[in-house]
């Protein structure tokens, strides 16, 4: 079945030279392939690929994580390239600024350019 089938995750974007500017420049993922409405980007072993609709931006819960050894270093490298972090109030979760903490485990999150909730996780 599906077990034994690579995935990919799908970013949807309404302007795809901003969101290719903020995944390549900001983020510093690499373009492996460009398909006309879209395009696809390399992050470590994983391949997303971004794509143009009108619903970019609506899904209200995390759409893609980032595994980082350092997430201190990597929420310090953001914030000085202009990304603001999102804070919220949930259970289980200790917030120290812009991180939070939970059982053997840290996060953070932050939104692409169309409002997508984007995150890093340390565990």
């Amino acid at each position: 079945m599906l077990g034994k089938s690579d995935a990919t995750p799908m970013i949807a974007v309404r302007d795809l030279d901003r969101a290719r500017k903020f995944y390549e420049e900001t983020l510093g993922l690499s373009e492996v392939d460009d398909f006309g409405e879209g395009f696809m980007l390399e992050s470590g072993g994983t391949r997303l690929s971004i794509y143009r609709s009108e619903f970019a931006g609506t899904n209200k819960a995390t759409a893609l994580t980032f595994d980082v050894d350092d997430i201190e270093s990597e929420v310090r490298d953001l914030k000085g390239k202009g990304i603001a972090f999102e804070h919220y109030d949930l259970e289980g979760l200790k917030a120290d600024g812009d991180i939070y903490s939970g059982e053997g485990m840290k996060t953070a999150w932050f939104k692409d350019p169309d409002g997508n909730i984007l995150s890093l996780l340390e565990a």
